[in-house]
């Protein structure tokens, strides 16, 4: 039972239900009849589930703070005639050969290693605050959608777009908008989690971006349909669409390898992150996800692994304890940790390795306890906890880090592994996707875990304190997740509540420092294969109803 303090704030962090919820309405109809009126998923118009996973799309990137900012941290060091894409060198420097159809020398867009780059180059210019902002799984066309619906009508077909506090916010005219090759150096490869190796590198689909068939944007339609899926019919077309480790990887240590690596080169030798790099110089260094705590993309900020699927042991590499990747000299750990995977129970996960601990699959209980402040560890730790607010508990155990100058780890969630899904009305009750299944959440679900715009605010706070200098990571998780089941209700919801986080950080930057200082970058490590054929549909209360 709630008690009256959570009952009563339901009523301030539920909106308010509407008479009509037409996102939602066609989400259900998609699914049920297999035919989206709005569009499809995949290449198949008459199939509206057609494909459930990644693409080879370009993906959009937006930057905050670049220009003039210095050598590599404007997009423009990276574009044209000086992307990679137009090198032969940097092709073979990239992939370890020049993939068929890749080369080409006027390439408007860069590689998804440049992100790595431009991090880089801020932090040798000495910019206070390095900021990384990832909304899993988002293409351009995702943004799309979720900007039709905010706008309340198509406003554009092409370009940056606007409706979106990402689009129009522009940074004291510092903002950039780009565009990314992600395809990995090659597809799944044989991995050995317990000895760290890997294997058979050579059989598996190599990378590549065979633009005259792809498109030079990300909202271009590809002359092969299945192309972007690997599945072209020409074999030499046939390049590696990226997971989300590789390609969260290639942005964190500037490295391309294949599919389920976490900083891991392709020869098994481990890559240096940017945050690790910033620690070197001083600075804290920071993750937040509204997904488990060592799922992919958070992992892929600091930790080492040849899999993805290590979780135990990328959460150790995280909070600076012995991993299977670091038996005898631990990471140093991050500064702040907040995301999710509390509740999160198994007995087995073939996944991971032969040192699976039964339990929580992402945080061991031995784990937490070893890093618990409370028993002479480094981190105060915030939890979900019954009948108590998830943002109170948050920023409480926020404050007692900061006055007892210790770490902070934030560890919440619900039963399905993320944050609850905020749907494209503002509430938080999804409707079916792919699995014919919809996620039900109680109200202890809403009350007692943070929302992501509140985790980056705390995460703010702590790094910033004594005026330091940090890297921060904050991963808006759950749009993959929502694309991966096909659901548009959701991934429209999942990106609002992660364009709010994007107005939390500016927010924060406008009142506690400035763009001469602060770098952003907001992108996505790939994207996935919806394709909006009347995306007039999605504007809400079109009926005026």
């Amino acid at each position: 039972m709630l008690s009256s303090r959570l009952t009563l704030s339901v009523i301030f962090l539920l909106p308010a239900l509407s008479l009509a919820d037409d996102v939602r309405d066609l989400q259900t109809q998609a699914v049920e009849t297999k035919r989206g009126a709005f569009g499809h998923w995949g290449w198949d118009p008459e199939n509206y589930l057609a494909w459930s996973t990644h693409s080879n799309r370009l993906i959009p990137v937006y930057t905050f703070g670049t220009i003039n900012a210095g050598p590599g941290i404007s997009l423009k060091s990276y574009q044209g005639q000086n992307s990679p894409y137009a090198s032969q060198t940097k092709l073979e420097d990239l992939y370890g050969y020049v993939p068929y159809g890749t080369l080409n020398p006027e390439a408007p867009y860069f590689d998804q290693t440049n992100i790595f780059d431009i991090q880089k180059a801020a932090l040798d210019a000495g910019k206070k605050h390095i900021i990384l902002v990832v909304f899993d799984g988002t293409d351009w066309q995702t943004t799309w959608a979720a900007s039709t619906y905010k706008n309340k009508r198509v406003a554009y077909t092409e370009g940056r777009g606007t409706g979106l506090h990402v689009q129009d916010y522009d940074a004291a005219g510092t903002t950039e908008f780009g565009w990314m090759v992600t395809s990995p150096w090659c597809d799944d490869v044989t991995c050995d989690l317990d000895n760290q190796t890997v294997s058979n590198v050579e059989q598996a689909l190599r990378g590549g971006y065979a633009y005259e068939v792809a498109g030079l944007y990300p909202w271009s339609r590809p002359t092969d349909i299945k192309y972007l899926i690997g599945k072209a019919e020409q074999h030499e077309l046939r390049q590696a669409y990226t997971d989300s480790s590789t390609s969260a990887a290639s942005m964190t240590s500037g490295v391309k390898s294949y599919n389920a690596s976490i900083n891991v080169r392709v020869d098994g030798t481990q890559a240096e992150t940017i945050a690790s790099l910033a620690q070197q110089k001083g600075y804290r260094v920071g993750v937040v996800t509204s997904v488990p705590i060592s799922h992919a993309t958070p992992a892929a900020a600091y930790s080492h692994n040849v899999h993805r699927d290590d979780y135990q042991d990328l959460t150790r590499d995280l909070l600076g304890l012995p991993s299977i990747s670091h038996p005898q000299e631990p990471l140093t750990g991050v500064d702040v940790l907040i995301g999710t995977g509390y509740g999160s129970e198994r007995t087995k996960d073939s996944g991971q390795g032969k040192n699976f601990v039964p339990g929580n699959s992402y945080l061991t209980r031995e784990d937490q306890q070893k890093v618990d402040v409370r028993n002479g560890g480094k981190y105060v730790i915030a939890e979900r906890t019954p009948g108590v607010v998830g943002i109170e508990e948050l920023r409480e155990k926020a404050q007692l880090a900061i006055d007892s100058k210790h770490r902070l780890l934030g560890f919440f969630g619900t039963k399905y592994g993320h944050l609850p899904f905020q749907t494209a009305d503002g509430n938080y009750n999804p409707t079916i996707g792919r699995r014919n299944e919809a996620e039900t959440y109680t109200e202890a679900d809403l009350i007692e875990n943070p929302k992501l715009a509140q985790m980056a605010e705390v995460a703010l706070d702590v790094l910033s304190q004594d005026d330091s200098p940090f890297w921060l990571m904050v991963e808006a998780g759950d749009v993959d997740w929502a694309n991966h089941d096909n659901n548009i209700d959701n991934s429209i919801g999942a990106f609002l509540s992660g364009d709010a986080a994007i107005k939390t950080v500016t927010d924060w930057v406008e009142k506690h420092s400035n763009w001469d200082e602060t770098v952003m970058i907001v992108t996505a490590d790939h994207g996935h294969y919806l394709v909006l054929d009347h995306p007039e549909l999605l504007v809400p209360d079109r009926d005026g109803k």
